[in-house]
């Protein structure tokens, strides 16, 4: 009896000093109009939900643990003057709004939504267009950015925002996300421990995703495409990704996926279709590069004397202009066991390797290295004799950059 007393006695009194949370509703004709005013009453664990509307308020502080909910997207304007929403509480939810016309500023990264010093927090299925940045988080961990989509109409990259921007974060995970006409789709430096899968890089000025200084990150699943360099990785440790497309990132500075000092990390399953350059590393090393496809990008693989130690093997080299280029007569790369459409050897032993190695470096793709202007005589007669003598006595381009064991047939990890 005394037992079941205690108890009774506990619960009401943790009853007592729990918070129950409140629904705050903001509409343009009731009784709270603004979502700045709904905050300002609002205790940490309340839902304010957003009535449809056009809301125009300047720059919304949001300092309590709240869940912003909008129905039928109400639209908050900046004017093209204000950062819209401001986030500096933990464990804050916003979803289902509409931001629009963010101000442009060459000292403030305005944003449609920043998220400063926070923690745990979920952006997810709002609309964002002709914002300057769109989500921009800093100094923040553990926190969610999923099914956005995020519009911007730049046409100078000086004047432009990128999409989604990490700065000094950890623990963050982007997923789902639509992102185009930015400067950066997504962009991300000093960065640990992020996952950034299913998203679509369309048609930024300048890379679809862009990461510097973020080690220990996952890239799964993304398209980047029509970009204006596709995708760069710079100065960055144990990067991994896989089952990525990259494609149609045309341009005479543009690349699928530029590698610039990285090192220890993991490249596979991933598409390369359509780019200036499929892979371009510099400076990079101790990078497994497996289970690709490289398939009619004017060079798959441009390769620098300053990148070692990089593996490549299982992947296939379908039509592309040149398969790989470099520039230096070393080579301190491997590439083994992959299949490459312009091999013309033979399988006598049956085994499915070619018995002649195959030398993926072209006499002319090493000569427009150093003289850019030769490529001009692409397609002429007197450059396939050329590329035929240096197959079989290579005076010029890499001896060692050989695959022993080409593929005869693609390879179908696919399936």
């Amino acid at each position: 009896m005394v037992k079941n007393f205690l108890n009774i006695l506990i619960f009401l009194i943790l009853l007592s000093t729990t918070t129950l949370s409140n629904d705050i509703t903001v509409d343009p004709d009731g009784e709270i109009r603004t979502l700045t005013e709904a905050i300002r009453i609002a205790d940490n664990g309340d839902r304010i939900i957003v009535q449809p509307g056009h809301y125009r308020e300047g720059k919304i502080i949001v300092d309590r643990s709240v869940e912003i909910v909008g129905i039928d997207y109400p639209e908050f304007d900046g004017e093209n003057k204000y950062e819209v929403i401001r986030i500096k509480a933990d464990s804050v939810t916003i979803r289902g709004l509409k931001i629009t016309n963010v101000g442009v500023s060459y000292i403030d990264d305005r944003a449609g939504i920043r998220v400063e010093k926070s923690h745990h927090c979920t952006i997810e299925d709002n609309i964002f267009e002709n914002t300057f940045f769109g989500i921009y988080l800093s100094q923040s961990s553990n926190c969610r950015v999923e099914g956005n989509e995020l519009y911007a109409y730049g046409t100078r990259e000086a004047n432009t925002g990128n999409g989604i921007h990490l700065w000094y974060s950890r623990d963050i995970t982007i997923e789902n996300n639509i992102v185009t006409g930015h400067r950066d789709g997504i962009y991300l430096e000093f960065v640990r421990n992020t996952y950034i899968q299913k998203n679509l890089g369309e048609n930024n000025l300048r890379y679809g995703l862009h990461f510097m200084f973020s080690d220990s990150c996952y890239y799964h699943e993304n398209t980047f495409r029509r970009n204006g360099a596709g995708v760069a990785v710079m100065y960055t440790r144990h990067v991994v990704m896989t089952d990525n497309t990259f494609e149609y990132n045309w341009g005479t500075a543009a690349y699928g996926l530029l590698l610039k000092d990285i090192s220890r990390s993991r490249i596979e399953n991933n598409i390369f279709y359509k780019n200036t350059v499929g892979i371009f590393s510099e400076g990079s090393n101790w990078i497994d590069i497996s289970e690709n496809d490289f398939i009619e990008n004017g060079w798959a693989v441009r390769i620098w004397s300053s990148s070692y130690d990089n593996t490549f093997t299982q992947n296939n080299f379908i039509n592309n202009t040149f398969d790989v280029a470099t520039n230096s007569k070393r080579n301190f790369n491997e590439f083994v066991q992959n299949y490459w459409s312009n091999y013309d050897g033979y399988d006598l032993a049956g085994d499915g390797y070619g018995d002649v190695p195959y030398r993926p470096v072209r006499l002319f793709s090493y000569i427009t290295e150093k003289h850019p202007p030769a490529m001009i005589l692409l397609h002429s007669f007197f450059i396939n004799v050329l590329d035929f003598a240096e197959r079989i006595v290579p005076t010029i381009t890499p001896e060692t950059l050989v695959d022993e064991q080409p593929v005869m047939r693609r390879i179908r990890w696919r399936e």
